[in-house]
């Protein structure tokens, strides 16, 4: 079979993995037309053919795959009113945001962290300038999260990964713990109310929460890279 020939065959016999991701991201990032992340996806599935060494190691599919993902989110980027820049800071400052949750056991306001890293404010309202639904409203007091739909895209994938990873963590602990840090975090009670509701005093409702907190730590930090 002549080279060309062959190029074209790999590629129509590959062409359905450009919908099936597409249909994947389209379920992932709101508003977007999904021809052209079909579009997009195409070129970069002509690249991955072109550029396809098997002696690296992955197969074929698994080598196009990322790189019609990344074709089909740099499109996606293209469109986004927000800087790559400011993007990234939001995203900075809210990790650090949470992990600063994570160890005092409340959430930084969002002066606090423009103190901790100077600009977040502004990125985050930039964020917020662009979005449909409010182009003229202030944050909301004590808003804590960036609106998804117009995230990243991949920091979009990464944080639902982290998440779900987060969950599970949670859902090991001892059934007290548990109990203890989905009131506290996720209902967003205090741990003196928590304590109340599990007939435990505050002290006991404090003893939990620092022996939940040290087996997540390890957790984390035993979970592969």
């Amino acid at each position: 079979m002549h080279a060309n020939d062959a190029r074209e065959a790999t590629v129509r016999a590959l062409f359905p993995l450009v919908r099936q991701i597409a249909r994947r991201v389209r379920r992932m990032v709101a508003g977007v037309d999904i021809d052209d992340l079909i579009g997009d996806g195409a070129i970069g599935l002509l690249r991955a053919v072109d550029n396809f060494d098997p002696a690296r190691g992955p197969s074929l599919e698994h080598y196009a795959s990322r790189l019609i993902a990344g074709a089909m989110l740099n499109g996606i980027r293209r469109m986004d009113p927000v800087s790559e820049r400011a993007r990234r800071a939001v995203r900075d400052g809210e990790n650090e945001r949470y992990r600063l949750a994570a160890e005092r056991g409340y959430v930084p306001s969002l002066q606090e962290m423009d103190r901790i890293r100077p600009g977040y404010l502004r990125a985050l309202s930039a964020a917020y300038r662009h979005t449909p639904l409010s182009l003229d409203a202030s944050l909301p007091e004590n808003e804590r999260l960036v609106l998804h739909r117009h995230e990243d895209p991949a920091a979009i994938v990464a944080a639902r990964s982290r998440r779900a990873a987060l969950h599970a963590l949670v859902d090991a602990l001892p059934e007290r713990q548990r109990r203890l840090i989905r009131e506290h975090y996720f209902d967003e009670r205090s741990l003196r109310e928590v304590g109340a509701r599990m007939g435990v005093s505050a002290q006991r409702a404090s003893q939990l929460h620092i022996a939940a907190m040290t087996r997540l730590r390890r957790a984390v930090h035993a979970a592969p890279r």
